[in-house]
């Protein structure tokens, strides 16, 4: 057994854990920032970033309410349309709970 593989055994191996995982994710932010500081941002570039999050979105969510079934795929498509026309997350959040609430009260 290694010194972390011990550590991580131990009482305090939750917490050692998570204290870890915390510097992966600094270090993750903080070493995109930096390469990003040395970087020309062109026109390209930009429109790459610009859509990044909601590729990151789209590739979270899709498989899990593919998984979910037709009431999960329907409560997207209504939290989908709520926000394009609203432009309010909570409003989007609410229609797509209310869409697979009424789903599966139906038994789709």
């Amino acid at each position: 057994m290694t010194a972390l593989e011990g550590l991580l055994a131990g009482p305090a191996g939750d917490y050692v854990a998570v204290a870890l995982m915390t510097v992966a994710t600094y270090l993750c932010r903080a070493s995109g920032i930096v390469f990003m500081s040395r970087m020309r941002i062109t026109p390209r570039i930009e429109r790459a970033l610009r859509a990044l999050p909601g590729s990151i979105v789209i590739a979270t969510i899709l498989p899990v309410a593919a998984q979910a079934g037709f009431s999960a795929i329907l409560g997207l498509a209504a939290a989908i349309a709520v926000m394009t026309v609203t432009r309010i997350e909570l409003a989007g959040v609410a229609a797509g709970l209310a869409a697979v609430s009424l789903a599966r009260l139906v038994g789709l």
